[in-house]
């Protein structure tokens, strides 16, 4: 069954096979699918996932592809459990590998990060949109990229950080990317900022200066994304260097 088509090309349906479970944070988990024919993608594209309960009715949702294309039988999935969810519930809590899924990918081609890009790259997230960020991060070590990385992460404490120890890894390697966390509600003991939303002196200290011209990747809620885009154009960069990607408060893109 075809989907949207995809620079004229359609987007076909996928049955995909769950081969392996790793959890992120206490309401996070990350799926691994081995999906037959995947043509491939560009770091920070994302698919559909069709999920059909036994009566029949069936849900759609769009999740970012969290690995780096450099498998093309397989690809990951970092989803956060929604309370009123209709599908998160059963791919973060029930789902087991050897559970098939349908998936519809990749789409996107905009918010995407490329290996021959060479420019500066600011990454900024707001919770689970840390996600295509992170293909963009694994893509850029794994192709042995040249461009400078920073990421400017904004979590409500230290357990709702999705890949800590991945993160923590590449912010020691200075090669990889320069990582800066914003605690919005309980900051790690001795943290030097309170919590609170990232602000103009944040962005000022943290992010790439504008006469760089880098390219920024933003995303995160609607309201997030909105308010660090507008900090970012006060700061001096132009309005098409800033890639932003919503969500809704279902989970949904927009």
């Amino acid at each position: 069954m075809a989907g949207t088509a995809l620079f004229g090309r359609p987007v076909m349906w996928r049955v995909a096979t769950v081969v392996a479970l790793r959890d992120e944070t206490p309401t996070a988990r990350t799926l691994t699918l081995d999906v037959p024919d995947w043509p491939g993608h560009i770091a920070g594209q994302h698919v559909d996932v069709r999920v059909t309960a036994p009566d029949g009715y069936s849900a759609v949702r769009s999740y970012s592809i969290a690995s780096a294309p450099d498998s093309k039988a397989r690809i990951e999935l970092t989803i956060e459990r929604l309370p009123n969810g209709e599908v998160s519930p059963y791919l973060t809590q029930i789902v087991a590998p050897g559970d098939r899924l349908e998936v519809r990918g990749p789409i996107g081609g905009w918010f995407v990060w490329r290996t021959e890009q060479t420019e500066p790259v600011q990454l900024i997230a707001g919770g689970s949109g840390i996600v295509p960020l992170m293909a963009m991060m694994r893509s850029h070590l794994s192709g042995r990229n040249t461009s400078q990385f920073r990421l400017l992460y904004s979590v409500r404490e230290e357990e709702a950080i999705f890949y800590r120890d991945e993160l923590g890894a590449l912010s020691k390697d200075k090669y990889s990317v320069g990582l800066t966390y914003a605690y919005t509600r309980k900051t790690p003991k001795d943290w030097p900022r309170p919590p609170g939303r990232i602000d103009a002196a944040l962005v000022a200290n943290a992010t790439w200066p504008s006469v760089l011209a880098p390219t920024c990747y933003v995303c995160g809620p609607t309201s997030f994304v909105e308010n660090v885009t507008a900090l970012l154009t006060a700061s001096g960069n132009e309005r098409d260097k800033i890639k932003t990607e919503r969500f809704g408060s279902t989970g949904d893109r927009k």
